[in-house]
């Protein structure tokens, strides 16, 4: 089991282990542009069983989580020199809003399951709760409908959010394999007065659960901001993400300009030294715990951005910072491998209509129907100039409202209709295509990434 030692994690014998590897995103916790749905996970699902009925709903679903990831899938990451998988779950597995403080054991399958094979194959997993009751945060990877982050509102959600991290660690004590708990995924705390005394009693009761396990603590406004700690806690890592703006969707070259900031290797290091600031002033472990860019499809782009994943990887490699890449698996836009086969047959045309559209903030250019939103970001900035809206200001938050809210969920139901009429061979057919051996592997991602962690030959074959 591991501990936090100074500037290092260690494991019992003493020996540094730094962890390296990639987060789960999309498994779990289900995200729109990593299994090609719009709008958020919840809102998807209620279109999807209205369909379907529950128990074939059901069936899709459970069969996705069984082939999203497998003995082989660990087997890959073990083969490129990974040790580690974050893996970002959805509250809703182990409680339901209907039941509240009461744990749904039938989530501990799966994820035991996935950590097990993981353990195996000599890599650690770190559990992230990545979609909180309430949502933490304004987006839809909390599992958010809307643009607000109930969570800090309400004490209820808190309660909650405590309660379970209570099972979740008196269920992991003993589990070796397990690094630690990265109990809140990315908080959006506005006010910035809320987040900082939940951490001193959550860490309390995960404590009392589970003396041992390291804490990985992310800090405010998406894992940014660290002045909310307001005490060092012991057996803590805390985590900055650090995704590179030249990097996202609408980033420009590399090196180059995004939105009139010039983005480099020197401003990659830059930026790093700022966002790890806190953990190197007080002496704790440097770990990323997301980052990675985001891929276009076009060559000379996308060789601009293996360079930038290139660039960081060298920036953690000299101040030992451990890492964890955003993301392992999904339609085509960001993982080491993409699903292929009935799913991307079937959802393709849709999923190039969410890409017009720019219906999914992760892989928009903030460019797309810009003769719709174009004329509403103008009224906003002549109108309202001073309105800096929390977390991103202005642009943001008019295209999260129009197109990754109102027409994301304009397009729930055309998504869910592809579903009806298929039968239950067609729909295990489905979910199969994301099982690794019909995926497609970004096969200069997998070459870069078991370089720079030192493995040999191809990996996974």
């Amino acid at each position: 089991m591991l501990h936090v030692s100074g500037t290092r994690l260690r494991r019992a014998d003493g020996q540094s282990v730094r962890l390296r590897g990639v987060g789960l995103g999309g498994w779990m916790n289900l995200e729109n542009f990593i299994t090609g749905h719009p709008a958020n996970e919840s809102s998807m699902r209620a279109a999807v069983r209205e369909a379907l009925g529950e128990e074939r709903a059901a069936l899709f679903f459970d069969r996705l989580l069984t082939s999203f990831f497998t003995d082989q899938d660990a087997a890959l990451l073990a083969g490129l020199g990974m040790n580690c998988v974050r893996i970002p779950i959805n509250y809703r597995h182990f409680e339901s809003d209907d039941r509240p403080f009461e744990v749904i054991e039938q989530g501990f399958h799966h994820l035991d399951r996935v950590i097990d094979l993981l353990g195996a194959r000599g890599i650690y997993s770190v559990i992230d709760l990545h979609a909180l009751p309430g949502s933490q945060n304004q987006h839809w990877h909390s599992d958010n409908p809307t643009h607000i982050a109930a969570f800090w509102q309400h004490r209820h959600f808190q309660d909650r959010v405590v309660h379970l991290w209570e099972a979740l660690a008196d269920h992991y004590r003993d589990h070796p394999w397990v690094a630690g708990y990265n109990p809140v995924n990315e908080p959006g705390d506005p006010s910035g007065k809320v987040v900082g005394p939940f951490y001193d009693r959550l860490v309390k009761a995960v404590r009392a659960a589970d003396p041992r396990h390291v804490l990985f603590l992310d800090g405010n406004t998406y894992s940014t901001d660290f002045s909310v700690f307001r005490e060092m806690y012991e057996n803590t890592v805390f985590v900055c993400h650090d995704y590179a703006l030249a990097g996202f969707a609408h980033g420009g070259g590399y090196p180059g300009f995004t939105r009139g900031e010039w983005c480099d290797r020197s401003e990659l290091e830059r930026t790093f030294a700022k966002r790890s600031s806190f953990q190197r002033e007080t002496g704790t472990p440097l770990w990323v715990g997301e980052f990675g860019p985001v891929y276009t499809g076009d060559p000379e782009r996308d060789r601009e951005r293996y360079q930038i994943l290139r660039d960081q990887l060298d920036i953690y490699d000299a101040h030992d910072a451990g890492w964890s890449l955003w993301t392992y698996k999904d339609v085509g836009l960001q993982g080491l491998v993409h699903a292929s086969g009935p799913y991307v047959e079937r959802f393709g045309a849709f999923i190039d209509k969410k890409r017009r559209l720019g219906a999914d903030r992760w892989g928009s250019t903030m460019e797309e129907a810009d003769e719709v939103v174009g004329p509403l970001h103008t009224l906003v900035e002549t109108e309202f100039p001073g309105w800096r809206p929390y977390p991103w200001g202005a642009r943001y938050q008019t295209d999260d409202l129009i197109r990754h809210i109102l027409i994301a969920q304009a397009l729930l139901p055309e998504y869910a209709e592809l579903f009806r009429g298929l039968d239950d061979s067609e729909l295990l057919a489905l979910a199969d295509s994301f099982a690794l051996a019909g995926c497609v592997r970004r096969q200069p991602l997998l070459d870069l990434l078991a370089g720079s962690l030192g493995a040999s030959g191809r990996p996974g074959d």
